[in-house]
């Protein structure tokens, strides 16, 4: 199968790009990314996009499935407005360039509390961006809300680190919710929504993952 791969500098999303080189049922992994990656395999195209101009014709729109895990904080965006261009309009282009070409299958990391609803600005942005996807009527769409994420990231951020300390303390005693979901294991469930054969919508919570 042919598998397009977004955000594949990210901590999630190489995690993602690395098992999916590996998995013998994907013949190629087409991976658009701001910068170049890091990583070359016979299996990988790794096409420089700008996601605020996305190439709308490209022929590696069309595949068997997408995978998106594109994101940030507000303090790395630097305000509200950049943050929710990240984590809202770059996936939702994304995902619309992929429905148009036929990609039929498409998996995306949300967060852990996503509702359009929220009174709390990250979680409204998260529940719009898949309320959006949704109105996209895939085939087959898979929302994947971790928690927090535990995993080896380039960057350090500091008040994330101290909670992940704390947390892996207090992990064997808390709700299966509240756990860290370590990155490798919200790969693997991307991966495997990527590779099935499951119809509609589907949401994969932090329990699942811990």
């Amino acid at each position: 199968m042919k598998l397009l791969l977004v955000g594949a500098t990210g901590l999630v999303g190489h995690q993602a790009l690395m098992r999916a080189l590996e998995d013998p049922r994907i013949e190629s992994v087409i991976a658009p990314a701001r910068r170049p990656l890091a990583v070359t395999h016979h299996k990988l195209t790794a096409p420089t996009v700008r996601f605020e101009d996305l190439p709308q014709d490209a022929d590696w729109w069309q595949a068997d499935a997408a995978i998106c895990t594109l994101g940030t904080t507000i303090a790395k965006a630097g305000s509200r407005e950049a943050f929710r261009q990240v984590d809202h309009d770059y996936p939702l282009a994304v995902a619309r360039l992929a429905r148009a070409h036929g990609t039929p299958r498409f998996a995306i990391v949300s967060a852990m509390g996503a509702n359009r609803n929220s009174l709390f600005f990250y979680s409204r942005v998260k529940g719009e961006l898949e309320a959006d996807l949704e109105a996209l009527a895939f085939p087959s769409l898979t929302i994947v809300r971790p928690g927090l994420i535990g995993g080896d990231r380039v960057e350090r951020r500091a008040g994330e680190q101290v909670t992940l300390l704390v947390l892996q303390r207090l992990g064997p005693v808390l709700p299966k919710a509240w756990r860290i979901n370590p990155a490798a294991r919200i790969a693997e469930v991307l991966l495997d929504a990527a590779l099935g054969d499951r119809a509609g919508t589907r949401i994969v919570g932090s329990a699942e993952m811990a």
